[in-house]
């Protein structure tokens, strides 16, 4: 009886050891998978390491990978209706599974940001000071209370700081006419007006 129950408990070992070790191998596949996709695939717009080129496609190089996961969970559902969404983002998701998804997100969050670029300081400055302080008089919140004071997000809040003013401005026009469906960010830029959109564009282009 002892030396049965010895073979069971080593055979209950290496049956766990096993599926151990197929997780090991699934986590590797797919961060090898969202590694060929990131740079064979995604570079195309977003760049091989994420710091896009092109201004109407975001930066994802140090992005927070729990953003990143979501919006492409909510490109896969279909459940974001901006246009690029919809003609870029909804088909090029749609075969993505949970892991590769967050391998994506993890590729992403590892990739070192490119440097701000410098616009109109005027401008810069009006953004700075909407950012740090919102819009009072139009009850428009302080940015910096969820994306933080350097702009670097956290959690399911975006980094924000060296992003393309262009894709910055279109998304809070997104946000205004309801395209991207996100409670707090629709009562934020509705208060908005275009050149303070602008304004906080241009500031955030400019953070390192």
């Amino acid at each position: 009886m002892r030396l049965f129950l010895s073979i069971v408990g080593a055979l209950t070992l290496l049956a766990a050891a096993g599926v151990a070790a197929a997780a090991d191998i699934d986590a590797a596949a797919a961060q090898a998978q969202a590694q060929r996709l990131a740079v064979g695939v995604c570079g195309t717009c977003h760049g091989p390491q994420g710091n896009s080129e092109q201004p109407k496609f975001p930066r994802l190089a140090g992005q927070n990978p729990q953003y990143i996961a979501a919006q492409l969970r909510a490109f896969k559902a279909q459940t974001r209706g901006d246009p690029d969404a919809i003609g870029y983002m909804w088909g090029m998701a749609g075969n993505l599974n949970e892991a590769v998804i967050n391998s994506l997100g993890d590729y992403y969050a590892a990739q070192k940001p490119g440097a701000g670029r410098r616009g109109d300081a005027a401008q810069i400055a009006r953004g700075k000071e909407i950012y740090e302080h919102g819009v009072e008089s139009a009850a428009v919140p302080p940015c910096f209370a969820c994306h933080g004071p350097a702009a670097e997000g956290g959690g399911n809040y975006p980094r924000l700081a060296g992003q393309h003013a262009q894709y910055v401005l279109k998304q809070l026009n997104s946000f205004q006419n309801n395209m991207r469906d996100v409670a707090i960010m629709h009562g934020v830029a509705q208060g908005l007006k275009l050149a303070e959109m602008q304004a906080v564009a241009a500031y955030l282009q400019a953070q390192p």
